[in-house]
């Protein structure tokens, strides 16, 4: 395993490059056809050796798994599918020992409708202190019958559901995943405690699912329907379910908590929170000094592979988020997208239409998702790379019917696919599936491609010009190069309006050519990496390089 150089321990979020593992499909140590703790334990030398700082687990608790494990039931233990909680202790531990370090996922905005509290409230009945954990109301009309705002659920049909004494429950996601009610103190203390219990036993941060939606307003205002009628989820300012002001108070809450241990040996505890907001702007008032430590930039995430848009969105971006003193968090995908590969290969005004939809050029994927790379890495602040991005796996959009698993699939009546094809299990040797998932022998939860026999680990880590050894050339690059990580960039002006340039000091400039005509690099510069092989100094399209000048 190569040795790698480690980053201060009191900035290291500040530029760390974070690992996503969705535990389910990550590494199956039990033959069971689903990934687990174990799993994700005996392959933590293939992450240490790739070059990342951290790695996020995605949600590892008991659950009914009807969301993907987003349906948490116990918030203090771990899935008996996916392994206990000395199973947890010991992954943290070696992660340490290798220098990585643990986030969790926290899913403060609902539970599942098998928690414990939810059963009692259930029980309770009608003005219970109960069911003021969650939002109870009664229905509108005579008999109560209309739900009591219009408000539509993430995964299709109403966030309301009727129950037998004829109240109504709130649930912004799935039926199974009733929203907590974040004015109740006892809410409030819980989730200190979960994260004490968790900080305790070592993890180094969370990642907060759906941070911008915990607070509601309280007078449950419906949702002003669209000129056409409709009623979307468009998160504009003054909605009453997303980014209202009293979130922040949480997260203040929060942040003194995680404050709390940053005079530990370990180091300081952090939290990046996942708030799909945009502009920037917006983005900038959760990663105040007193709130959280960093967001996903989804807009980057969002935008098409276009120079004059990825300019406008890094810029933006940028200089909101350095106003308040925060870093760029960048992603290009995750368990909830279409992956990255897949979108660039389309026509990039359908890059995010739902899977299935629409036409994709894998190959020209391929050769965008290589070049994108390189530029998320080498913009200032953070990155996440979610599991398998760094073999170049695609989007699986043919899969059967009868396997598909996500939500969205059974709410949108069987018309939308959802997300299980960016969860595929992760191809890790031989020719066949489960390619070394597990020590099973036929298909793990999700079936895998047979074409993915070119993309496993085994074949990637022998081939110099694949993915893989792209990403561990270039996260070996990033560590060793001062200019990178967290920092500034200068924009070069004096290039075609489709080629991005920029250079960060000292001495390293990252060239992105988006466009077709190929693009003569600057004289006397030494080329670092590339995407993709250069054409007598000359840069394709499609490709980007990195120099030091």
């Amino acid at each position: 395993m190569t040795e790698q150089p480690t980053r201060p321990v009191d900035d290291w979020w500040r530029s760390a490059v974070v690992y996503q593992v969705y535990p389910r499909s990550f590494a199956d140590a039990d033959g069971n056809g689903t990934g687990d703790v174990n799993g994700i334990r005996a392959r933590l030398p293939y992450l240490a050796d790739l070059g990342i700082d951290a790695i996020w687990i995605s949600p590892w608790y008991p659950s009914p798994l009807l969301d993907g494990g987003y349906d948490v039931s116990d918030y203090r233990d771990i899935n008996p599918m996916f392994g206990t909680l000395a199973d947890a202790d010991a992954l943290i531990a070696e992660a340490h020992e290798l220098g990585l370090r643990i986030l969790i996922d926290l899913v403060p905005n609902h539970c599942s409708w098998e928690h414990p509290w939810f059963k009692a409230a259930l029980a309770a009945g009608k003005g219970s202190p109960e069911r003021d954990l969650f939002w109870f109301r009664d229905g509108k009309g005579e008999d109560g019958s209309i739900p009591p705002t219009n408000w539509p659920a993430a995964f299709g049909g109403l966030a309301w559901t009727r129950i037998d004494d004829g109240q109504w429950y709130l649930h912004l996601f799935d039926v199974s995943q009733p929203d907590w009610n974040w004015d109740n103190p006892k809410v409030i203390e819980e989730f200190d405690s979960i994260l004490r219990f968790w900080f305790d036993r070592g993890v180094d941060g969370f990642r907060i699912d759906v941070a911008d939606s915990m607070a509601k307003d309280p007078s449950l205002p419906d949702i002003v329907p669209a000129a056409d009628g409709a009623v979307t989820r468009d998160k504009y300012v003054g909605h009453p379910t997303y980014d209202q002001p009293a979130v922040h108070k949480i997260h203040q809450r929060w942040r003194r908590i995680a404050d709390e241990y940053a005079d530990t040996p370990q180091g300081p505890r952090i939290f990046v929170a996942e708030a799909w907001l945009s502009p920037a702007d917006r983005l900038a008032m959760y990663v105040r000094p007193n709130e959280l430590h960093s967001a996903f930039n989804f807009d980057a995430l969002r935008c098409p592979w276009e120079a004059d848009e990825q300019r406008e969105v890094i810029d933006h971006t940028t200089e909101n988020l350095w106003a308040v003193g925060a870093p760029a968090t960048w992603v290009l995908s995750n368990h909830d997208t279409i992956r990255h590969r897949t979108r660039y290969g389309r026509d990039q005004k359908e890059a995010g239409a739902p899977a299935g939809t629409v036409p994709t050029d894998l190959e020209l994927g391929r050769r965008r998702a290589r070049a994108a790379a390189l530029l998320e890495l080498a913009l200032p602040g953070g990155a996440y790379v979610y599991q398998g991005d760094e073999l170049g796996l695609y989007e699986v959009e043919d899969l059967p019917e009868e396997v598909l698993d996500d939500p969205t699939w059974e709410r949108s009546g069987h018309t939308i696919r959802g997300r299980d094809g960016c969860r595929v299990p992760i191809p890790w040797s031989g020719t066949e599936p489960p390619f070394g998932f597990g020590p099973g022998q036929g298909q793990p939860w999700l079936p895998q491609p047979a074409d993915w026999s070119a993309l496993t680990v085994e074949a990637e880590v022998k081939d110099p010009d694949s993915h893989l050894s792209l990403y561990k050339e270039a996260l070996r690059i990033r560590r060793e190069q001062e200019a990178l990580g967290e920092g500034r960039l200068k924009w070069d002006r004096n290039c075609p309006s489709d080629v991005l340039s920029f250079t960060r000091d000292p001495g390293f400039r990252c060239v992105v050519n988006l466009g077709a005509q190929p693009y003569d690099l600057p004289a006397q510069s030494e080329v670092l990496l590339s995407s993709e092989p250069l054409d007598d100094g000359k840069l394709p399209g499609d490709t980007a390089v990195w120099l030091k000048v």
